[in-house]
């Protein structure tokens, strides 16, 4: 009896089908992405965007000034205790000197976004292109769009003293976790990595003692160093205390543009 074979397709193939992959920004392209190996000048294609969504993140974001990164769920509409809570956040981080960097998008990152806005202070959105869900919110004083995960990731993090995780879903998880992978592993420094909602995380919490530790498959100090907290103004006041003794962070003179670069400027409003 013979045995059927899985046979790569041609390069070049997908090309040809992009009209069926319109509909949802990212569609086409993620499914080429994946698809294994395409044409060379495909390949190099993707690099010079992949590439040139870096050089974006990183000219645009230089210059923004000490920041903390606030993940959470696009779901929760006005009203909703979630989102009133990162409302509060984001005012108390932004009273406490730090830009508010989010995803740009609705629900808990609109929340943090306005909060910041309602304090005086600047505040971020990098977002992410997605067909539903994620459109950007109109809170943020600097708005970028990107259509890789990852990089989105790297400018969530790298301009960041601290991350806070607000309740979400399977995005906030993934943006959680990647923080605390980085610490665990020592690339990134041990920056104050925060839970806000201390009912929804708990039985993440559990599990995380209770069975990976058991387990041995992650040892207990990398849950310890997590701070799990239900006040916005417990939390900010911890970041601060976290970024100036630890960290070195001030308050002092900023980067200066080049404008010979064409830098763009930190966004004009609120606190330097």
């Amino acid at each position: 009896m013979s045995r059927d074979k899985i046979h790569a397709p041609p390069p070049g193939e997908f090309e040809a089908e992009r009209h069926d992959w319109g509909k949802a920004p990212g569609d086409f392209e993620e499914r080429a992405f994946l698809q294994g190996p395409q044409r060379r000048t495909s390949e190099i294609a993707r690099i010079l965007r992949i590439c040139l969504e870096f050089v974006k993140g990183f000219r645009n974001l230089h210059f923004i000034g000490p920041a903390v990164t606030v993940f959470g769920s696009a779901r929760f509409p006005e009203g909703h205790p979630h989102y009133e809570q990162s409302r509060a956040l984001g005012r108390e981080l932004a009273e406490a000197g730090f830009v508010v960097v989010t995803g740009g998008g609705p629900g808990i990152m609109e929340a943090a976004n306005r909060g910041a806005r309602d304090a005086g202070g600047r505040s971020i959105g990098c977002n992410i292109i997605l067909p539903r869900e994620q459109k950007p919110n109109p809170y943020v004083d600097r708005f970028l769009e990107f259509r890789y995960f990852f990089v989105r990731k790297v400018m969530l993090a790298k301009y960041s003293y601290a991350f806070v995780a607000a309740p979400g879903g399977y995005g906030t998880l993934d943006e959680l976790f990647e923080i605390a992978t980085l610490i665990q592993t020592g690339k990134l420094k041990n920056f104050p990595l925060v839970l806000m909602g201390e009912a929804y995380w708990a039985p993440l919490i559990a599990f995380l003692r209770e069975t990976m530790v058991r387990e041995k498959t992650i040892d207990a100090v990398d849950i310890d160093r997590w701070i799990v907290s239900d006040s916005p103004r417990e939390i900010a006041a911890l970041i601060r205390e976290r970024a100036l003794k630890e960290f070195g962070v001030t308050a002092g003179p900023r980067l200066k543009r080049r404008w010979w670069l064409f830098e763009p400027d930190a966004p004009g409003r609120g606190k330097t």
